[in-house]
């Protein structure tokens, strides 16, 4: 095993379609303090291209204009997220495979601090946390305080307080190539990044949340946007029930039991007036929080909007998913339909 002072980190993006934020991303990896690694950018069937490139002779794209990064360049055909990441995986001279999503931007120490998480705590698989960088809009910030809050999330996704065992998410998540040659690549599935950190720990490799190494993400742009991602997050957990029998935790149900409990309360307060108490306690103490995370009355305000659209948003999804296929049993299909594809994306 290498010296963490000598590890080289392949940094792995899937892209579909966003230049802009490439660009955002690239101006954050050409400021790193720390040079030791390299960038693998591969466009998922897009239509608009993330950089100009020139095709040389041996067949291969060609970057100009960022002389000073080590830049790997990729396009093909639109197969999903989770296969652009298996392909950039084969195509990657690293040590250790670092994703993130298009829509980051890293801060100038990451790969510093990332290195000296290695040389304090050296695992096979890491995962860091997320914040909201000041350049982004209101609502992004918004979105990023329900994602992280413990009222809304219970903490799970990267936090220092958490309700279940920290699972790496692929906005931020990293693994050794030892990882990758025994457990293979990422299923073409959502909540993909569960999925393989969950198949990272039974084959017993060590994990662990690295809470300096983070990014800024920037998530949905707007609240619709925001939730018909959660939704898709809420079906995806029952899903993964059903690949990973007893891996459901108490806190995944916590958004479900709110969209049935918070709704039924407020019908209940139509007869009994009292119990409008506790809604409204729940939403003070969600403003408060929310209050003193972001500083700003207009912040926190839409941070409640966007914090009932996750939890509703994922609790539906949840509810849908749990009636149809674990009460009706129609979620065999599409579970057999998963574990073909797991030997077609585990590695390419």
């Amino acid at each position: 095993m290498k010296n963490p002072d000598d590890v080289l980190f392949s940094i792995i993006v899937p892209v579909y379609n966003r230049p802009d934020e490439v660009a955002d991303l690239i101006t954050s990896l050409e400021q790193q303090t720390d040079s030791g690694f390299e960038t693998v950018i591969v466009e998922d069937g897009s239509t608009i291209p993330s950089l100009e490139a020139t095709v040389t002779t041996d067949g291969t794209l060609s970057v100009a204009g960022h002389d000073g990064l080590r830049l790997k360049y990729y396009k093909k055909e639109n197969e999903g997220r989770s296969i652009a990441r298996n392909y950039g995986m084969v195509r990657a001279d690293g040590d250790y495979f670092i994703f993130v999503d298009s829509d980051c931007i890293l801060p100038p120490d990451y790969i510093a601090r990332l290195r000296e998480s290695l040389r304090q705590n050296r695992v096979d698989c890491f995962g860091g946390p997320d914040a909201a960088h000041e350049s982004f809009t209101p609502t992004q910030k918004a979105i990023n305080f329900a994602m992280t809050a413990f009222l809304t999330t219970g903490g799970i996704r990267g936090g220092k307080v958490s309700m279940e065992k920290f699972t790496p998410r692929t906005f931020n998540m990293g693994f050794s190539r030892e990882v990758y040659d025994k457990v293979g690549g990422f299923r073409e599935m959502f909540s993909e990044d569960i999925d393989m950190s969950t198949r990272i720990r039974l084959a017993g490799f060590s994990i662990a949340l690295y809470p300096d190494v983070y990014v800024y993400h920037k998530r949905r742009g707007n609240l619709r946007k925001f939730w018909r991602q959660v939704h898709v997050f809420g079906m995806s957990r029952i899903t993964l029930q059903l690949l990973y029998p007893g891996s459901m935790k108490l806190v995944h149900w916590l958004p479900a039991v709110f969209t049935i409990g918070f709704t039924g309360i407020l019908i209940a307060s139509i007869f009994v007036h009292w119990l409008l108490i506790l809604p409204v306690l729940y939403v003070l103490a969600l403003w408060l929080s929310a209050l003193i995370s972001l500083r700003s009355l207009r912040l926190s305000l839409l941070a409640v909007a966007a914090s009932f659209t996750q939890l509703y948003g994922y609790g539906t999804g949840f509810i849908k998913a749990y009636f149809n296929k674990i009460l009706l049993r129609k979620g065999r299909d599409e579970n057999e339909e998963i574990e073909i594809r797991k030997g077609k994306n585990e590695k390419l």
